[in-house]
């Protein structure tokens, strides 16, 4: 198959949500897609789906590529006489972007959008015109199970007399009741559930869509979910019990009784935190009463300002569409989570089979492969450092994205508190006090008996449990935890030191070394050691060749070393030549089954034309995928200037050679960054 169709007979369907998840499986198989939408609505801003799985997917698409007609444009040929000349015109814009592509992703427009009833089967017409397998969608959200079957049905009649492939059928916003009473052996039946979170606006959007002026509030703030709208207009006193968390409150901007009372509420602990304020009527407070507000500890309602009244104001509110955003990042991970815990994605890898090619590797197809494989076999991740509010938004889009279960390491009711101040769900998250004193003296004494034969005394041990990366590694080594992520405020020894004493390393393996993924245009190759061992021996070269091997076998990568020097082959000589040909014997000898080679230069490792001439009869020359540098110096430098020269990703350094997986953040790590470094550490558990 080249293509698929996706196709909704009712509004609010939720077409954007199967687009994304469907896109997401392709961009980890295939490297060319095209996201095709035959009509658009008339709008004066661009399609929010063709900006949205353009940009978010890094598609190599001009925005006019992806559409043929707006559907004034469409309506206006058909009302001339003129439905198949139109047709026509779309199923030649999809043949070239056939020929341009591996594959093509077709979002058809809602039925309920034509002012036609005929040009309702205007997408089965084109589906079948251009031999595309179809999904179709239907929103069940307020519908009986006869409602929903009598709409099944119809669609099934529509899709047979136009003779499509049918692949399956989404039943978008379905309940328990839905799932139950649905039941056909014969299709492919898919149930995604109301996920109420993904109709609510964030605080930006609305800002955005009122034009209105930011009062007071942070760039975090602004990206809490709005629940619900409420009218502010009676006392204070009267007005406390009708809060609610998610609330949006509409006030006019003199009622700077109302505002401080708000204020107040969402700083009390019996209160639900709201999502902010919109104050109307054009009013500017007075700077003494927002030096008062400014100066409160942790402000945390955002509130901004409009010129329009509150009648107005409350209409717009209450006429807005819902929409994902491109820098909504919890609800793409939300919507992405649903759409992966609900489709196989089997039924799309198969159609696609014969496209595959398996050498491709782009950072795209690396980064949905690692979440699938973490997806399967939920690890449990300890985070100790969740006072860092960078770790807190990683979590929850981990959460989100089922990618493991997350355990944050601090006082439950202050992470509670910092999570509602940001606006986060944390409620899947395990949050463990690490000054609780039953885990303590458990933690303590099982590591006073690791460590009492080096000197330290159980009072000694009781203290360490202070250190939080302690108290995290000792939960690793008790299995209450599969793995750690730490690093954003401490040091790398200070995340490391735990590890070699408590977990330490594999029987087979002396040292702990590490290893960056370097996310290159077309490929994904393992550079290592570049973070922890200066000046290694070559057995403990050797070593690092092993168990990077190991590890890019873990991620999908098939290991070809090449154990990298100034000289190939026998064309060079001096001491750290030498020192690369012992340690690529003790590799061979250790591993005989691994391609090996070395010493090399990184041309001929990497560039086939190269390898053509230096070493034409190796298996490894010119294809390298796992990179060991001679030392830390080499392989340090190496990294980063590849990183700045040609815009790679470097996700790193993964630690290697423990036990279980502890990694190493940097502190200047980005939630992108830690979110990375989870997802590995989590496959790194299940091995």
């Amino acid at each position: 198959m080249k293509n698929l169709y996706i196709s909704a007979s009712s509004t609010h369907n939720g077409t954007l949500i199967v687009a994304m998840g469907i896109m997401e499986i392709l961009k980890r198989n295939l490297r060319r897609i095209a996201f095709f939408r035959p009509i658009i609505k008339n709008r004066n801003h661009p399609d929010n789906s063709i900006e949205f799985i353009r940009k978010h997917f890094n598609l190599t698409m001009e925005y006019e590529e992806c559409y043929t007609f707006k559907l004034d444009e469409y309506e206006e040929l058909v009302a001339k006489g003129e439905r198949d000349e139109a047709i026509k015109k779309i199923i030649a814009h999809y043949h070239t972007l056939e020929e341009a592509y591996d594959f093509v992703l077709i979002e058809g427009l809602s039925m309920p959008n034509f002012l036609l009833p005929q040009e309702y089967e205007i997408n089965y017409q084109i589906a079948k015109n251009i031999g595309s397998a179809i999904i179709n969608i239907i929103n069940v959200k307020g519908l009986t199970a006869h409602e929903i079957t009598e709409a099944f049905e119809m669609e099934q009649r529509h899709i047979e007399a136009f003779h499509l492939q049918p692949l399956a059928t989404f039943f978008n916003r379905a309940s328990q009741e839905h799932i139950e009473a649905l039941k056909d052996s014969k299709h492919t039946l898919l149930f995604l559930p109301e996920m109420e979170e993904l109709n609510y606006p964030t605080i930006e959007e609305i800002a955005h869509s009122l034009d209105a002026t930011i009062v007071l509030g942070t760039q975090t703030q602004l990206q809490r979910i709005v629940k619900r709208n409420k009218i502010a207009s009676m006392h204070i006193e009267h007005l406390l019990k009708y809060i609610e968390r998610g609330d949006l409150f509409v006030t006019s901007g003199d009622r700077t009784d109302v505002i401080l009372g708000i204020v107040s509420a969402n700083y009390s602990k019996d209160f639900p935190s709201i999502a902010g304020m919109v104050l109307t009527g054009g009013f500017v407070l007075e700077e003494d009463f927002m030096k008062l507000l400014r100066g409160l500890k942790q402000f945390s309602v955002p509130i901004m300002s409009v010129k329009e009244d509150t009648y107005t104001t409350v209409t717009k509110l209450q006429s807005l569409g819902t929409y994902i955003s491109l820098d909504n990042y919890r609800k793409i991970a939300l919507a992405m989570g649903i759409f992966s815990q609900h489709f196989d994605s089997t039924l799309i890898e198969n159609l696609i089979a014969q496209k595959i090619d398996k050498s491709l590797l782009t950072p795209l197809m690396f980064e949905y492969r690692t979440v699938k494989k973490a997806q399967s076999n939920l690890q449990r991740i300890v985070l100790p450092e969740a006072q860092d509010e960078r770790i807190l938004r990683a979590a929850e889009i981990l959460l989100r994205r089922g990618v493991a279960t997350m355990i944050l390491l601090g006082d439950p009711e202050e992470i509670c508190t910092r999570s509602k101040d940001l606006g986060l769900d944390l409620s899947k998250a395990t949050v463990i006090n690490p000054k609780d004193t039953t885990l303590v003296k458990k933690y303590g004494k099982a590591f006073y008996r690791l460590r009492k034969h080096k000197g330290v005394t159980l009072k000694g041990a009781m203290d360490q449990m202070g250190d939080i990366n302690y108290f995290a590694t000792m939960m690793i080594e008790s299995k209450d935890a599969d793995g750690m992520v730490s690093g954003a405020i401490h040091t790398t020894a200070e995340t490391i030191r735990p590890a070699l004493q408590i977990i330490k390393t594999k029987p087979s393996i002396e040292l702990v070394s590490s290893l960056f993924f370097m996310l290159l245009d077309e490929k994904v190759l393992v550079y290592a050691d570049c973070a922890i061992n200066q000046n290694p021996t070559p057995s403990q070269l050797a070593q690092i060749a092993i168990s990077s091997a190991h590890s890019a076998a873990a991620f999908g990568i098939e290991p070809k070393v090449a154990m990298l020097s100034y000289s190939t082959g026998s064309s060079g000589s001096g001491e750290d030549v030498q020192k690369v040909m012992e340690a690529t014997q003790i590799a061979k000898a250790l591993a005989p089954n691994l391609l090996i080679e070395g010493p090399i230069q990184y041309d001929a490792a990497i560039d086939k034309g190269v390898a053509k001439t230096k070493l034409p009869n190796s298996l490894v020359a010119g294809e390298a995928t796992v990179l060991i540098f001679p030392d830390l110096n080499t392989g340090n430098n190496t990294y980063k200037a590849v990183q700045r020269s040609s815009n790679a990703i470097a996700i790193g350094p993964i630690l290697q050679g423990l036990n279980k997986p502890i990694n190493d953040l940097s502190r200047g790590c980005t939630v992108e960054d830690i979110v990375n470094t989870v997802v590995i550490t989590a496959i790194q558990a299940m091995e």
